[in-house]
């Protein structure tokens, strides 16, 4: 009866240990939080640097007529060039960009359209 009474005992302990305290399992931090007020700097540049600026650099190649190298030409093409209508376009359509890619996720699109809304805060 002793042993039967052990083994419960350290399973009941195992299985307790095992648990967490933690909670939720959704409170797991986001690896890749969106920063409460999007800006240029911290978010919008990035984006441009790794989906545009093959063709959007100081000097536009493969058929691209503007650069989107500063934040100021940036704000210009979204302000004047439709920047965000062109990103939106669904995959497949040719005035689709980043041209010849693949569409950037909703998520990354809300970003532009949260900076415009926002005042293109640098």
């Amino acid at each position: 009866m002793r042993t039967i009474f052990k083994l419960y005992s350290a399973t009941l302990l195992l299985v307790m240990s095992s648990c967490s305290s933690g909670g939720d399992s959704n409170s797991d931090p986001d690896p890749d939080p969106t920063p409460t007020t999007i800006t240029y700097t911290n978010t919008i540049s990035s984006i441009i640097s790794a989906n545009c600026i093959s063709c959007h650099a100081s000097t536009p190649t493969n058929g691209a007529t503007i650069s989107l190298n500063t934040y100021a030409k940036v704000k210009t093409a979204v302000e004047s060039n439709g920047l965000i209508d062109r990103i939106s376009l669904p995959q497949g359509n040719t005035s689709m960009m980043p041209k010849d890619g693949t569409r950037l996720p909703q998520a990354t699109i809300d970003k532009f359209t949260n900076w415009k809304n926002n005042g293109y805060p640098e």
